[in-house]
Protein backbone atom coordinates (compact mmCIF):
# COMPACT_ATOMS: atom_id res chain seq x y z
CA UNK A 1 0.00 0.00 0.00
CA UNK A 2 1.59 3.27 -1.04
CA UNK A 3 0.95 6.59 0.58
CA UNK A 4 1.28 9.94 -1.12
CA UNK A 5 3.88 12.13 0.54
CA UNK A 6 1.41 14.86 1.54
CA UNK A 7 1.90 18.56 0.89
CA UNK A 8 5.08 18.82 3.02
CA UNK A 9 6.66 15.83 1.29
CA UNK A 10 5.57 17.14 -2.10
CA UNK A 11 7.22 20.49 -1.38
CA UNK A 12 10.43 18.79 -0.21
CA UNK A 13 10.57 16.69 -3.37
CA UNK A 14 10.10 19.72 -5.60
CA UNK A 15 6.52 18.88 -6.52
CA UNK A 16 3.88 21.58 -6.32
CA UNK A 17 1.77 21.19 -3.13
CA UNK A 18 -1.27 22.45 -5.05
CA UNK A 19 -0.89 19.44 -7.39
CA UNK A 20 -1.04 17.15 -4.37
CA UNK A 21 -4.13 18.92 -3.01
CA UNK A 22 -5.78 18.81 -6.42
CA UNK A 23 -5.09 15.09 -6.69
CA UNK A 24 -6.59 14.48 -3.24
CA UNK A 25 -9.72 16.47 -4.18
CA UNK A 26 -10.10 14.45 -7.39
CA UNK A 27 -9.67 11.19 -5.48
CA UNK A 28 -12.27 12.25 -2.91
CA UNK A 29 -14.70 13.25 -5.67
CA UNK A 30 -14.21 9.90 -7.41
CA UNK A 31 -14.78 8.08 -4.14
CA UNK A 32 -18.02 10.05 -3.65
CA UNK A 33 -19.19 9.21 -7.21
CA UNK A 34 -18.57 5.51 -6.66
CA UNK A 35 -20.36 5.55 -3.31
CA UNK A 36 -23.41 7.27 -4.82
CA UNK A 37 -23.46 4.83 -7.75
CA UNK A 38 -23.31 1.87 -5.37
CA UNK A 39 -26.10 3.31 -3.22
CA UNK A 40 -28.26 3.96 -6.30
CA UNK A 41 -27.74 0.39 -7.52
CA UNK A 42 -28.68 -0.99 -4.09
CA UNK A 43 -31.80 1.19 -3.98
CA UNK A 44 -32.77 0.01 -7.47
CA UNK A 45 -32.47 -3.63 -6.36
CA UNK A 46 -34.42 -2.94 -3.17
CA UNK A 47 -37.09 -1.08 -5.16
CA UNK A 48 -37.54 -4.07 -7.46
CA UNK A 49 -37.92 -6.33 -4.40
CA UNK A 50 -40.58 -4.01 -2.95
CA UNK A 51 -42.52 -3.91 -6.23
CA UNK A 52 -42.47 -7.71 -6.39
CA UNK A 53 -43.60 -7.90 -2.77
CA UNK A 54 -46.63 -5.68 -3.45
CA UNK A 55 -47.66 -7.98 -6.32
CA UNK A 56 -47.12 -11.08 -4.14
CA UNK A 57 -48.97 -9.56 -1.16
CA UNK A 58 -51.99 -8.71 -3.30
CA UNK A 59 -51.98 -12.20 -4.84
CA UNK A 60 -51.82 -13.73 -1.34
CA UNK A 61 -54.66 -11.53 -0.10
CA UNK A 62 -52.47 -9.78 2.47
CA UNK A 63 -54.51 -6.72 3.40
CA UNK A 64 -52.68 -3.38 3.64
CA UNK A 65 -53.32 -1.02 6.52
CA UNK A 66 -53.02 2.71 7.08
CA UNK A 67 -49.40 3.30 8.12
CA UNK A 68 -48.73 5.31 11.27
CA UNK A 69 -45.75 7.54 11.98
CA UNK A 70 -44.14 7.56 15.41
CA UNK A 71 -42.53 10.62 16.89
CA UNK A 72 -38.84 10.58 17.65
CA UNK A 73 -38.17 9.03 21.03
CA UNK A 74 -41.62 7.43 21.03
CA UNK A 75 -43.31 10.81 21.42
CA UNK A 76 -46.76 10.39 19.96
CA UNK A 77 -48.20 8.89 16.81
CA UNK A 78 -49.85 10.25 13.71
CA UNK A 79 -51.82 8.65 10.93
CA UNK A 80 -50.42 8.96 7.43
CA UNK A 81 -51.85 9.23 3.95
CA UNK A 82 -50.30 5.89 2.92
CA UNK A 83 -51.65 2.36 3.09
CA UNK A 84 -49.22 -0.51 3.10
CA UNK A 85 -47.38 -2.99 5.26
CA UNK A 86 -44.90 -2.57 8.13
CA UNK A 87 -41.48 -4.03 7.33
CA UNK A 88 -40.12 -4.06 10.88
CA UNK A 89 -41.65 -5.33 14.10
CA UNK A 90 -41.07 -1.89 15.66
CA UNK A 91 -43.08 -0.30 12.81
CA UNK A 92 -40.34 2.18 11.89
CA UNK A 93 -40.35 1.30 8.18
CA UNK A 94 -43.01 0.33 5.71
CA UNK A 95 -43.82 -0.30 2.08
CA UNK A 96 -46.83 1.38 0.52
CA UNK A 97 -49.29 -0.20 -1.87
CA UNK A 98 -47.47 1.94 -4.44
CA UNK A 99 -44.29 -0.11 -3.84
CA UNK A 100 -42.45 2.84 -2.28
CA UNK A 101 -40.38 2.62 0.91
CA UNK A 102 -41.33 4.85 3.84
CA UNK A 103 -39.48 5.75 7.03
CA UNK A 104 -42.11 5.89 9.75
CA UNK A 105 -40.39 8.01 12.39
CA UNK A 106 -40.40 11.80 12.35
CA UNK A 107 -40.56 14.84 14.58
CA UNK A 108 -44.29 15.27 15.23
CA UNK A 109 -46.06 18.45 16.25
CA UNK A 110 -49.40 18.52 18.01
CA UNK A 111 -50.99 19.47 14.67
CA UNK A 112 -49.37 16.44 13.00
CA UNK A 113 -50.78 14.15 15.67
CA UNK A 114 -54.29 15.54 15.20
CA UNK A 115 -54.40 15.98 11.41
CA UNK A 116 -51.97 13.28 10.32
CA UNK A 117 -48.92 13.55 8.09
CA UNK A 118 -48.12 13.23 4.41
CA UNK A 119 -45.38 10.69 3.84
CA UNK A 120 -42.67 11.05 1.23
CA UNK A 121 -40.93 7.97 -0.15
CA UNK A 122 -37.30 7.35 0.74
CA UNK A 123 -34.61 5.42 -1.11
CA UNK A 124 -35.09 1.81 -0.03
CA UNK A 125 -32.16 -0.01 1.61
CA UNK A 126 -31.22 -3.65 1.15
CA UNK A 127 -30.75 -3.92 4.93
CA UNK A 128 -33.30 -2.37 7.28
CA UNK A 129 -31.74 -0.75 10.33
CA UNK A 130 -28.15 -1.09 9.13
CA UNK A 131 -25.84 0.97 11.31
CA UNK A 132 -28.56 1.66 13.85
CA UNK A 133 -27.89 1.78 17.57
CA UNK A 134 -30.31 -1.00 18.46
CA UNK A 135 -28.46 -3.68 16.51
CA UNK A 136 -31.77 -4.84 15.05
CA UNK A 137 -30.94 -4.99 11.37
CA UNK A 138 -32.67 -7.34 8.96
CA UNK A 139 -32.20 -7.99 5.28
CA UNK A 140 -35.04 -6.53 3.25
CA UNK A 141 -35.55 -9.89 1.54
CA UNK A 142 -36.03 -11.59 4.94
CA UNK A 143 -38.43 -8.90 6.16
CA UNK A 144 -40.57 -9.27 3.03
CA UNK A 145 -40.56 -13.07 3.25
CA UNK A 146 -41.65 -12.89 6.89
CA UNK A 147 -44.67 -10.79 5.91
CA UNK A 148 -45.72 -13.29 3.27
CA UNK A 149 -45.24 -16.35 5.54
Amino acid sequence: MSHSPGPAGAAASGADPSDWASGRREAAAEHERRLRARQAAESDRAGAMLAQFVDDARAAGLAPQRLEVRGYGGRGRASSDVEGWYLRADRTAGVGTDGAFYVLTAPLSLVDRVRGVRLRPSAPPLVLGAGGKDGESIDLRDALARLLA
